[in-house]
Formats: structure tokens, C-alpha cells, sequence
């Protein structure tokens, strides 16, 4: 099940960049699932995570801000910006997945897509949420 909602994350992330990068709302998952070859199964959990990050994006965004010191969302590297939305959403909406366990998926994930510096910058905001946030699942 880890390797398949690996893969549901990442084809979430590559989904939510073309919709950050074109600003078309409706960039399919299927498209970047043929793509990049991942499973078909990992489609369902894509989907859900592009569609709760879309619904939530505002909420998502607010928190980003407030718990990383001096940034703001517009000015993070597209492919940050969405792991921490992915995470955060995961860890707000979905019971199912475990804090630590959206944390640990956001960190491997930016070391495979991002920058050098981005899985402790990603690790920060994630930590800092968690230490505020008043009841953890």
C-alpha cells in the first residue's frame, strides 16, 4: 500500500505543478499517469489528493504561512509549495493517514523532486505545525 500511495503522491505533485505552472484547474491526473507510467490503481488516491488540495487550497496556504518563518507561499518553489499542501491535507482531512506518516512521505518526496535544501525546509514547516496543532490523530 506505501509504494502505491508513493505513487498516488507523486503523480498528485506533477499534477498540482502543471496546475500551478499553466494555471489550468483542470490538468487530468489520467494524462500524467500514462506520462510518467505509474499504476493505474494510484489514479483514485491522485485524484483525491489533487481535488482536496484544490477544495482547500486557501486553508492550506494560511497554514504554510503560518508556521514557516518569513516566507510566503508565492515566493516557495512550485514543487515545495505542493508537498506541504499534499501533507497538509492528508494530515487534515484524511484520518486514515497518520501525521508522521504525511510528514515522512513530504520529505522523501521533495528529496527525489526538489532541491538539496528542500527536505529539512519541508521538515520545518511540517514540524512546526504539528507541535501547534492542538489535538493530533
Amino acid at each position: 500500500m506505501k509504494g502505491l500511495r508513493r505513487k498516488a503522491r507523486e503523480l498528485a505533485l506533477q499534477c498540482l505543478y502543471q496546475i500551478d505552472q499553466s494555471s489550468n484547474p483542470d490538468a487530468d491526473i489520467e494524462l500524467i499517469r500514462q506520462n510518467f507510467q505509474a499504476p493505474k490503481k494510484a489514479v483514485a488516491y491522485g485524484n483525491e489528493l489533487v481535488g482536496g488540495v484544490k477544495s482547500h487550497l486557501d486553508e492550506l496556504d494560511r497554514l504554510i504561512e503560518a508556521h514557516s518563518e518569513n516566507w510566503q507561499v508565492s515566493r516557495m518553489a512550485v514543487v515545495d509549495r505542493n508537498i506541504l499542501r499534499i501533507a497538509l491535507f492528508e494530515m487534515l482531512h484524511l484520518a486514515d493517514v497518520p501525521d508522521a506518516v504525511a510528514v515522512d512521505e513530504a520529505v522523501e518526496i521533495a528529496k527525489r523532486f526538489s532541491t538539496d535544501e528542500a527536505p529539512a525546509f519541508i521538515n520545518g514547516i511540517l514540524d512546526a505545525f504539528c507541535k501547534a496543532r492542538p489535538a493530533a490523530k
